[in-house]
């Protein structure tokens, strides 16, 4: 099998490291990758969200499976015209893919579908903004209604501060969805689909927010760990009975199957399970900690789902490891980070016994430039260490090794992933009993 995968970032990266440890991977290619996955596979300098360029190497190349890593391309229409080319492809449709393109539609198909989620209203004014704001009251929940890469959320309990965000939505052009804001603890699950049948993969938890203790404004993520040893039993079941499957059934009577990836970004509140939002991709950084118990093949795995044979898939296997991420962020990240300074370190981390560094926003110096042919930061997520141990003390211990080990000048990165999951005192609110259940 050869596959092409389209992305530069640590995403990208966990699924290439996953496909080339598959047997029936012969090839994989990048397009247009970081300094890391050239490492490992041949990378292309071709822009991922042009569907015509996309399209042309896939052609090219002679690819079996066309993987469609972020959601810019998703949207554009990339995973459409490679499909209308007869390639194969893991990635959602532009029609689809509106679930992350367009908060507001997300909430039209959950609402259709029945699917449990924050109570939200749409404004295009501030006016409508101000009015949502005093229904749901602090604290304040204001997300772009578009694409925003993961930063496009203020959760604040300052009206103004929220007010302002929405105000600079529409000064952009766009538009805002004003929630109600869920309390409890947040869940990430991926949910492979063919546009039918549903997968699940190993449930996640990320670090949206830049500082320890969920401090400072919101993140792409600033690490992740599975499994979560504080889930209630049943848990993943509950998500594909009462949001995958139904999700996936109102697109396909929508006539766009979604075929790809669900990410659902979940809360478990004191009135039960809520969606927080859907992406139509793997999230990052969630992604490399779970492909790295995964144990399954991932090529055929994504194949199946492409060509609609995920009832032909075997069950999933994982290693009994946990897993824990830890994103090295640049200087001056998520408002203005700072690039072109030199990583050194990462061959020693990658030397650690079960510690591995995936690549986000790097790339190689080019001739005549300062530090010229060394890996440099290109982004303000550089890259993530993932440590894998026998439990989450073990696997925090290695993964913060290798990030110590990591010389990047300014940098910056959380010190407490997975630390209260470790010391088991992530809680989940009771739910009180219906009156049938009370009767």
């Amino acid at each position: 099998m050869k596959v092409l995968v389209l992305g530069p970032g640590g995403r990208e990266h966990a699924i290439i490291r996953a496909l080339l440890a598959d047997p029936e991977v012969e090839q994989v290619h990048s397009a247009p990758g970081n300094a890391g996955i050239a490492e490992l596979v041949p990378v292309h300098a071709v822009d991922a969200n042009d569907p015509a360029a996309a399209t042309g190497l896939a052609r090219e190349l002679a690819v079996d499976l066309v993987v469609v890593g972020p959601e810019a391309p998703l949207v554009a229409g990339v995973a459409d015209a490679l499909r209308e080319a007869g390639f194969a492809v893991f990635g959602p449709s532009r029609e689809a893919a509106r679930l992350e393109g367009s908060k507001a539609f997300a909430k039209e198909v959950m609402a259709a579908a029945g699917v449990p989620t924050a109570m939200a209203r749409v404004a295009t004014d501030a006016g409508q903004a101000a009015d949502a704001l005093d229904a749901f009251g602090a604290p304040y929940v204001v997300k772009d209604d578009g694409l925003a890469a993961g930063k496009g959320v203020v959760v604040t309990a300052d009206r103004a501060a929220a007010l302002a965000h929405a105000e600079a939505c529409f000064a952009a052009g766009g538009s805002v969805v004003v929630e109600e804001y869920l309390d409890g603890p947040e869940v990430s699950l991926f949910v492979l689909t063919d546009g039918t049948r549903v997968v699940p993969l190993s449930p996640a938890q990320d670090f949206k927010r830049i500082f320890d203790g969920d401090e400072g404004p919101n993140t792409g993520g600033m690490g992740a760990y599975t499994p979560l040893p504080w889930l209630p039993a049943g848990f993943v079941d509950e998500v594909l009975e009462r949001v995958a499957r139904p999700t996936v059934d109102e697109l396909r009577r929508r006539g766009t199957p979604f075929v790809g990836v669900l990410y659902c970004g979940l809360a478990m509140t004191s009135r039960g399970l809520r969606v927080i939002e859907f992406n139509a991709r793997f999230g990052d950084p969630e992604t490399q900690a779970v492909l790295a118990r995964l144990t399954t093949p991932l090529g055929r795995l994504l194949l199946d789902a492409a060509t609609g044979r995920l009832d032909e898939a075997e069950r999933l296997r994982w290693r009994p490891e946990s897993a824990v991420t830890v994103v090295v962020a640049a200087q001056g990240y998520p408002d203005a980070p700072r690039t072109g300074d030199p990583l050194e370190g990462l061959a020693e981390a990658e030397a650690l016994e079960g510690v591995h560094v995936v690549h986000a926003g790097t790339a190689v110096a080019p001739e005549g430039a300062g530090h010229a042919g060394a890996t440099v930061s290109a982004g303000g997520r550089v890259l993530a260490v993932v440590g894998l141990g026998a439990d989450l003390d073990a696997a925090r211990e290695r993964a913060y090794r290798g990030v110590g080990l990591v010389r990047l000048a300014g940098s910056q990165h959380r010190t407490d992933i997975a630390l209260r999951a470790a010391r088991g005192e992530v809680a989940v609110p009771t739910v009180p009993a219906s009156p049938q259940e009370q009767a």
